[in-house]
């Protein structure tokens, strides 16, 4: 019979001891640490060890969840189950790839050392930053109080809730609009507002209602090509396009939104989408309906690191090479994915460029001491929802260049808004990031 103190022995020790073994057995070097198990973590490990099976790679992850976000969108609009987006993060880790379930709290890139939460210090030859960016609700007043209320929500946090509060909306002002700070899919507050446009319509709440877009750009989209249509759009829905809003807060209690108005230029008082003019660069709007795009910063441990920019729109975000991807102080150091600063939309379809670069860079230091001829163009995509049942596909490069898929050109006009391009969005891009993508096969 054991005694109490026997009783805890019996119960600890074995914990203890299976503790300390994961400890001795825990690796504290690699030739690549991978910082973050999102798209573009996971997608350029699996390319990495496809390319060379010998790598000793680990990714850093607390998460247990791997979320197609993509789809969030669809969520949203009530078109696809959220179930649907969430796998066990243990499921998409690549074979011999090794998944520290740890948080990174900082690195010191100068010793290539990463610093965890739990499992210490571990040592990198490479280092690909792959982190993801964070919502920052603190920037925008208002927002962390009113956000998940029953007026406004955002598909970037709780798109099931934006789903709820389109089921209970009975009219008025539905506005959507977008904070004055980098963001993941820039068109994602688009894509929602048409579809909650068309929902009004499908259920007769269009003639007393008005779909407000108030955006801190100047331009409804930044492709030539691809704005054409969708101005066309906008002007046959009536849907009211107010270029160079700012948003600054939101007072929840009277169900107001406040906007900087970047040119004085851009707006005067307009009782009918409720909006009134406080100053020369202040508007107060109602809001029945209010979707946002919250304010988003890359994690602070990039910048405590010195590998973000210091100064300018692009402050804290990951600094390096918009082409070889490579931060310019620390040559062994690459970034992937949201977390970069780049002159391109944050999109998983930039990262499924990126990662190749980034993988034939380090596959080539390795081997030969330098870089390879590899360079990204900038590419990204925005599958532009704008109904339910239609989607434009919008494929460009650095600069707003129009760089759509060839084949699907010739197939399609991909400057229209299309059936077949909203079957691409629902059904086969899923298909092809969970099979493909995130196999590191595409």
């Amino acid at each position: 019979m054991l005694n109490k103190e026997g009783y805890k022995c019996y119960i600890v020790c074995p914990l203890v001891y299976v503790f300390l073994e994961k400890i001795k057995t825990m690796k504290t070097h690699y030739n690549v640490i991978i910082i973050g198990g999102g798209t573009g973590g996971i997608m350029t490990a699996s390319q990495l060890k496809l390319k060379d099976k010998n790598l000793s790679i680990a990714i850093i992850e607390p998460s247990t969840k791997h979320h197609y976000q993509p789809a969030w969108t669809l969520v949203g609009a009530g078109v696809y189950d959220i179930k649907n987006t969430i796998r066990e993060e243990a499921s998409v880790i690549p074979k011999g790839v090794e998944w520290i379930q740890d948080a990174c709290t900082s690195i010191n890139a100068g010793q290539n050392k990463v610093f965890t939460t739990q499992s210490g210090v571990i040592g990198y030859d490479y280092l690909i930053v792959a982190t993801g960016l964070q919502m920052d609700l603190k920037q925008l007043p208002g927002l962390a109080e009113s956000l998940g209320s029953k007026a406004v929500g955002s598909i970037y946090t709780d798109p099931v809730h934006v789903w709820n509060m389109m089921q209970q909306f009975k009219g008025g002002n539905a506005v959507f609009t977008q904070a004055d700070t980098p963001i993941k899919c820039g068109g994602a507050p688009q894509k929602i507002m048409y579809l909650m446009e068309h929902f009004m319509r499908k259920n007769g709440l269009r003639n007393h209602s008005n779909v407000v877009y108030a955006s801190p750009g100047s331009v409804i989209f930044g492709v030539e090509e691809f704005a054409k249509e969708l101005t066309h759009i906008i002007d046959k829905r009536n849907i009211v396009f107010k270029p160079l809003f700012s948003p600054i807060r939101i007072d929840s209690e009277n169900n107001l939104i406040y906007f900087k108005l970047k040119s004085n230029e851009v707006a005067a008082d307009d009782n009918a989408i409720h909006m009134k003019r406080l100053s020369d660069n202040e508007v107060q709007m109602k809001y029945d309906f209010l979707h946002i795009a919250p304010p988003q910063k890359a994690p602070d441990f990039i910048a405590e690191a010195g590998l973000a920019h210091t100064e300018g729109a692009s402050k804290g975000w990951m600094e390096v090479d918009i082409e070889t991807l490579q931060n310019p102080r620390f040559p062994n150091v690459f970034g992937v994915g949201d977390v970069v600063a780049l002159p391109t939309a944050k999109t998983g379809a930039a990262i499924r460029k990126q990662a190749p670069v980034v993988v034939g860079h380090i596959l080539s230091l390795i081997k030969n001491k330098t870089i390879s001829e590899l360079r990204y163009s900038g590419y990204s995509s925005c599958p532009l929802i704008t109904g339910y049942g239609k989607m434009l596909l919008a494929e460009f490069k650095y600069n707003n260049v129009r760089d759509s898929d060839k084949f699907l050109s010739a197939v399609f006009d991909t400057t229209k808004s299309l059936y077949p391009m909203w079957l691409l969005k629902k059904y086969g891009l899923p298909f092809l990031y969970w099979n493909f993508m995130m196999k590191g096969k595409m």
